[in-house]
């Protein structure tokens, strides 16, 4: 089923409101962008890059963050995007396929270092009373590049 041109940019809406609610450390705003139900898939950088942990619900997606907490900070860029509807008896579900780059600044005793995931998030979508929202998110890394960074913003 085709998306209407108001369902693809409620989604893409969607996608970028999460990085820049990751971004500005707005977990709790992140975890509205998730179904009640929902399960989040992540990967256990750096040994594995393929999605192997999931966490389910706000709560999971709320404990997902904390991982964060020792990041300085993040900025991700979204590069690609593209979304899919379900079949003409599921209106209310879509598919998103994400692309994207997003840096993890850490600082180690002065020695601050940018770690940059290469990613991809393969996405199910379902409306809700609230407009679209995430039901599954699962996250792949492609690759980690790893260098140093002269200063980063607290």
């Amino acid at each position: 089923m085709t998306l209407s041109v108001a369902d693809q940019l409620e989604l893409s809406g969607l996608v970028h409101r999460y990085a820049g609610y990751v971004d500005s450390r707005r977990f709790d705003d992140v975890a509205e962008l998730f179904t009640a139900n929902a399960e989040l898939i992540l990967p256990k950088p750096p040994e594995h890059l393929e999605p192997c942990v999931r966490h389910n619900g706000h709560a999971g997606v709320l404990d997902a963050m904390t991982a964060l907490a020792g990041v300085t900070r993040t900025h991700h860029g979204i590069l690609g995007e593209f979304y899919t509807g379900g079949a003409p008896t599921s209106a209310d579900v879509a598919t998103g396929s994400i692309t994207g780059v997003a840096h993890h600044w850490i600082d180690n005793g002065g020695q601050i270092t940018d770690h940059v995931w290469y990613l991809r998030y393969s996405d199910v979508y379902r409306r809700t009373d609230q407009g679209w929202r995430i039901a599954v998110r699962t996250l792949s890394i492609d690759a980690i590049e790893t260098r140093p960074a002269r200063q980063v913003r607290s």
